[in-house]
């Protein structure tokens, strides 16, 4: 063991368990029921971790305790009848197969989901206030319901117990159910569950002791709550620091797992799970005050926590007891074992984008990793099995796809050639973490490159392949990983000097004016980012996109915090607008439903991020000329890193 990381390998006590470390994968929400049940791919995904060297995972995050708490949406467990148990013990078996301890969370949503009309349910919350994310106007909860509730919480606790899990975490935070209870901005109640902070606490307590009454004093119970909801009117850090006493002092709790803020809003969903734009740790001095204020309960926490170096400081200043490292697990669940025996230089590190993990969630597709392929794909991709012949392999293109192409081809046992036409590895992503707020985007490179220099393969920087020199080579295998190129439609003007791509720009490859229109067919980061890239630079800037808004394929968790950022630094976005045409410093622009045009004057730069086409002419002129020919990335088709690095593996796993 590293000397430096002893506080992060100290065993420690929580209830009846003793976790073998002070790392765990906090309850999130993985997309992976099927009929509310927990499948196959859901142990896969949680197995690995444990086989990882993590302490203890938590899986099933949100899981409903009743129908009235919808679960489908985001293919979550339901655990309202015991048909649930088989699937919590195939699981518990699975983690506990590596010494690794598996707790699960359960909630209510209240009023924080969508009522599902099919099955004639209708949101429950402690008062008739909307929430901002939902929108949809709940009823309000009356006694005999609430007592319901109560019950569910005990029998759901129950199931667990017999499901063979360590423990259980209930959700109130996240402006979930119980906590809908404590805010007073959600609770207007004139009973006896309204009023004070003791009444609004009421029904998390009768929660706390129907569970203790069910699954026992002996079986680990931990609560979920939030550090300070951040938001006006809302339970301030002081108001936290008293629930979390009143917990602690009723004996009911074993742990407090700590978040910041809540999930009310678009902006505190977005920084409920904070991505690369934030720092590290952004709520760890929260954690530490509620650990100041309930000194004899163990507390846990996850707030972008991804370097072990980190998380050990964490642990050994005493600030919190257990780290959740989540995405870090995500994007490497080989972490633990890899920090513990000093392998620092091979975790694949999460960079915070997201868009592999919790973006997919909030849209129901099952948890990933934009970096790590076999994240969630663990059937397919677990193991990595050695070639039964080892081959001669060309890799041309040293972007992401072409790279771990390299590195899956060289780890399976064969001979391999990396051609880049460029002076260095890395491709476009080296572009994208030009932008602001995007810098650690190239922690993706940087993984890929150190392994590939580990691995011995041979690199030839500054080279553009063609079909002779491949064939020259005689190769048994060659994977095209030649990428993409900037597309520029047939419009009119848009051969001006002034004219220039999205790439240009972040390249650092062109002069921009003062006044800038950049247009905007893509949809994700890419446009928005170049736009504030050129704010940063004093720039005025209008970006204009056809969709219904600017950035609509941008992930729920990283739009919001960026349009924060491009509002305040004095952007426009124009949506329902297309480009008609260039005519000098004049963009010639229509809505998309009237064809109404507009023409905007005295433009200096037009920046075009109308997506790439496949630069593909190699691969095409080699079918049928080498024994193996296989493509990948955005030679395949412009798609994101996400898609590029999962065709990478697959393409080196099929020679």
């Amino acid at each position: 063991m590293a000397h430096e990381l002893r506080a992060l390998f100290t065993p420690i006590r929580i209830g009846g368990v003793t976790l073998k470390n002070r790392i765990y994968s906090s309850g999130h929400a993985e997309a992976m029921a099927e009929g509310g049940r927990a499948t196959e791919r859901l142990w896969r995904y949680h197995e690995a971790k444990a086989r990882g060297g993590c302490a203890l995972t938590i899986f099933g995050g949100s899981s409903s305790v009743h129908p009235s708490s919808p679960a489908a949406a985001w293919k979550q467990i339901a655990n309202h009848d015991d048909t649930v148990i088989p699937g919590y013990r195939g699981l518990a078996d699975a983690v506990h197969r590596h010494d690794c301890l598996v707790f699960t969370q359960l909630t209510h949503l209240g009023r924080r989901a969508q009522s599902d009309p099919d099955g004639g349910n209708v949101l429950l919350a402690p008062s008739q206030i909307p929430e901002r994310v939902h929108r949809e106007v709940p009823h309000e909860l009356e006694a005999e319901q609430i007592a319901t509730l109560v019950t569910a919480f005990g029998d759901a606790a129950r199931r667990c117990r017999e499901g063979g899990l360590d423990g259980i975490e209930l959700s109130m935070a996240h402006n979930h159910l119980i906590d809908q209870f404590w805010c007073p901005l959600f609770n207007q109640r004139e009973d006896e569950y309204g009023g004070s902070l003791e009444n609004r606490m009421r029904f998390g307590f009768e929660v706390l002791r129907e569970i203790r009454r069910q699954a026992g004093r002996d079986f680990v119970v931990g609560a979920r709550i939030s550090g300070d909801e951040l938001t006006r009117g809302g339970l301030s850090a002081q108001d936290m620091a008293a629930i979390a006493r009143a917990l602690a002092a009723s004996g009911l709790v074993d742990f407090l797992s700590i978040i910041g803020g809540g999930a009310h809003s678009y902006a505190l969903q977005a920084a409920a799970v904070p991505n690369m734009s934030f720092a590290p740790a952004v709520y760890l001095p929260l954690a530490a005050a509620i650990k100041q204020a309930a000194p004899s309960m163990t507390i846990l926490h996850a707030s972008r926590i991804v370097d072990p170096l980190h998380a050990d400081r964490i642990v050994a200043a005493g600030q919190v007891d257990v780290v959740g490292m989540t995405r870090a697990l995500i994007a490497d669940p080989d972490l633990p074992r890899k920090a513990r025996e000093g392998r620092l230089d091979d975790i694949r590190a999460c960079v915070g984008a997201n868009e592999g993990c919790i973006d997919r969630i909030y849209q129901g597709k099952p948890v990933t990793c934009v970096q790590n392929p076999a994240t969630g794909r663990e059937a397919e991709l677990g193991d990595m099995r050695p070639a039964a012949v080892a081959r001669s392999v060309i890799v041309i293109g040293g972007g992401v796809a072409g790279l771990e192409a390299a590195r899956t081809a060289a780890l399976r046992g064969h001979r391999v050639a990396l051609w880049e036409k460029s002076a260095e590895l890395g491709g476009q992503i080296l572009l994208a973490a030009r932008a602001p707020a995007r810098a650690e985007y190239a922690g993706i490179v940087r993984f890929l490159v150190n392994q590939v220099r580990k691995l011995g393969i041979e690199i030839r920087l500054g080279l553009e392949a063609t079909p002779d020199m491949v064939l020259a080579q005689r190769p048994e295998a060659v994977v095209i990983a030649t990428g993409s190129h900037s597309h520029v439609p047939p419009l009119p003007g848009l051969d001006g000097k002034h004219v220039v791509t999205d790439r240009d720009v972040l390249g650092g490859e062109t002069k921009v004016g003062a006044n800038v229109v950049v247009v905007d067919d893509v949809h994700t980061e890419e446009a928005l980012s170049t736009a504030e890239l050129l704010l940063d630079q004093g720039k005025r800037v209008e970006v204009v996109s056809p969709l219904f808004y600017v950035g609509q394929d941008v992930g729920v968790t990283s739009i919001a915090p960026l349009y924060a950022r491009l509002y305040t630094k004095g952007v426009t976005l124009t949506p329902g607008t297309e480009l008609r045409a260039v005519e000098g410093s004049t963009v010639v622009v229509a809505n998309v439903y009237s064809g109404a045009e507009r023409r905007i004057e005295g433009i200096d730069t037009v920046v075009l991020a109308l997506g790439s086409r496949s630069t593909d002419a190699l691969y095409r002129a080699l079918k049928g000329q080498v024994p193996v020919l296989l493509a990948a990335g955005d030679c395949v088709a412009p798609r994101g890193v996400h898609h590029a690095i999962l065709d990478g593996t697959r393409a080196a796993r099929a020679i």
